[in-house]
C-alpha cells in the first residue's frame, strides 16, 4: 500500500499550525439590562434625548389629543388604528365583558381590607386563569377573547377592591358609559364630569405603553414560557406595583405634601441633593429632557385647575421643577410622567393608593401588545451571568465545619 502522502512529509520542517483564534472577550456585566437589546419589537418607540414617545409610529401627543384609550389598545394589540367598524366592536365587545364572576368577587371580600390594592389587583388578574383555563396560544379568536376580557375587567376589579375594602358591595358597570367614564362612576356612583372622564381617559392613554420597562419585560418573558394571559398580566402587575417603577406617583405627593409650601422647596431640594436622596418624580432611564408624557399631563393637571379649583401643591411642584431644572437639568434629569400624574388623579377624586392600579389599567394595553407580539416569534427568555461565588470545593461533613467565630 503506497504511503499516504502528509504536508510534515513533503516538508522536512513541518508546516507550523494555524494561529489559535484570540481569546473570547469577558461578557460585559450592565447592571438592570442598561442599554442591552432584548427584544426586537415595533410596538413602542422612544427617542429619549428629543423626548419624543411614538405608538406603532403616532406621536404621543396626537393620541392624548385625538384618540380614545379603546382606540389606543387597539393600535397597540393589533398594530393599526381601527376602522369605524372595527373600533364599534371592539367597544361592544368590551362593555360586554365588564362584569365580574360572583365567585371572583366574593373571592376579594375574602382579602384583608388593609391590603394594597396592587395585590389585590395582581391576585385577582391571575385568577382569571381558573376561569379561562383552556389555554389555546395558536386559536386566534382566544387571543381575542383573553384581550377583551382583561382590557374589560381589570378596571373593575381595581373599583371593586376599592369598595369592598369600605364595607359596601362593588357597583356594577354602566352599559351606557364609556370606558373611562364608567371607571370613574364604578368608583364613586356618581356619574362624572365629562370633562373629567376625558382627562382621566387621556392619562390612560399616556400610561398605555412605553417600550421594555421592568413590568413589560416581566411579562414577555413571562409570555415566553407560553403561559396563559391572565399570568402574563399578572406578573407585570406585581413588577409595576415597586416603587421604583409604578409606585412612584404616590411617592411625589408625599414629597410635595413634605415640602409643604414655596418657599420651603429650595432649601428641601438643597439638603435632598447633598443627602443624595431621591428626587421622586424626577429622570428617566430613557429621557435625557422632559418626558413627553409629562409635558401633556401638566396641561391636563391645569384644564382641571380652570375648572374644579387649584392645588396649592401644583405651585409648588412649579417651584420644584424651576429649581431642580437649574441643578439637575445639565445632569438630563427633568420631571417623568410621574412628577405631575398624582396631582391629576388627586384632582379626580382618585385615593392615593390606587394611582399604580391604575397604571395598571392602562399599561395592560402595552402588556397585551407584547405579549400577542412574544408569541408571533417565540424563544424562552434564558440570558447568562457572570458568576461571583466561591471556586469549586469539596463537601464537609458536618460535624468538621469551622464555627463561624
Amino acid at each position: 500500500m503506497a504511503a499516504v502522502s502528509t504536508p510534515e512529509a513533503n516538508d522536512p520542517q513541518g508546516t507550523p499550525p494555524p494561529p489559535s483564534p484570540p481569546a473570547a472577550a469577558p461578557p460585559t456585566y450592565r447592571p438592570g439590562l442598561e442599554g442591552v437589546p432584548a427584544t426586537q419589537s415595533a410596538v413602542c418607540d422612544i427617542e429619549g434625548q428629543r423626548g419624543l414617545l411614538t405608538y406603532r409610529g403616532y406621536p404621543i401627543e396626537q393620541l392624548a389629543s385625538h384618540s380614545s384609550f379603546l382606540e389606543t389598545a387597539y393600535l397597540l394589540i393589533w398594530g393599526e388604528l381601527p376602522t369605524i367598524f372595527q373600533l364599534r366592536e371592539f367597544e361592544q365587545e368590551v362593555q360586554m365583558h365588564r362584569r365580574l364572576s360572583f365567585r371572583i368577587r366574593d373571592m376579594m371580600k375574602c382579602f384583608p381590607a388593609t391590603g394594597h390594592p396592587m395585590d389585590a389587583l395582581q391576585a385577582s388578574a391571575a385568577s382569571l386563569g381558573l376561569f379561562y383555563s383552556r389555554r389555546a396560544l395558536y386559536d386566534p379568536q382566544y387571543i381575542v377573547d383573553a384581550v377583551v376580557r382583561l382590557i374589560a375587567k381589570i378596571p373593575t376589579m381595581v373599583a371593586a377592591f376599592q369598595l369592598i375594602r369600605k364595607g359596601q358591595d362593588p357597583i356594577q358597570p354602566r352599559d351606557d358609559l364609556a370606558y373611562s367614564a364608567n371607571f370613574l362612576y364604578m368608583l364613586t356612583e356618581r356619574e362624572p364630569d365629562p370633562l373629567a372622564a376625558r382627562i382621566f381617559d387621556a392619562c390612560l392613554i399616556l400610561h398605555a405603553e412605553h417600550s421594555l420597562n421592568a413590568s413589560t419585560f416581566s411579562a414577555r418573558v413571562t409570555a415566553s414560557t407560553l403561559t396563559d394571559p391572565y399570568a402574563v398580566v399578572a406578573s407585570a402587575v406585581g413588577t409595576l406595583a415597586g416603587p421604583l417603577h409604578g409606585g412612584a406617583n404616590e411617592d411625589v405627593l408625599d414629597m410635595l405634601d413634605q415640602i409643604g409650601s414655596i418657599d420651603q422647596v429650595e432649601p428641601w431640594l438643597e439638603r435632598a441633593i447633598a443627602q443624595k436622596q431621591k428626587i421622586m418624580g424626577f429622570g428617566h432611564r430613557e429621557y435625557r429632557v422632559k418626558d413627553p408624557r409629562a409635558v401633556i399631563l401638566q396641561g391636563l393637571a391645569e384644564e382641571l385647575f380652570q375648572r374644579f379649583g387649584h392645588d396649592a401643591m401644583y405651585d409648588v411642584a412649579l417651584k420644584l421643577e424651576e429649581v431642580a431644572g437649574r441643578r439637575l437639568g445639565p445632569k438630563g434629569i427633568y420631571p417623568n410622567v410621574d412628577f405631575y400624574s398624582g396631582l391629576v388623579y388627586r384632582k379626580l377624586g382618585i385615593p392615593r393608593d390606587l394611582f399604580t392600579p391604575i397604571f395598571a389599567i392602562a399599561r395592560t394595553a402595552g402588556w397585551l401588545a407584547h405579549w400577542k407580539e412574544q408569541l408571533g416569534a417565540n424563544r424562552i427568555y434564558r440570558p447568562s451571568q457572570i458568576y461571583t461565588g466561591p471556586a469549586e470545593r469539596g463537601w464537609l461533613p458536618l460535624e468538621s465545619r469551622p464555627v463561624p467565630g
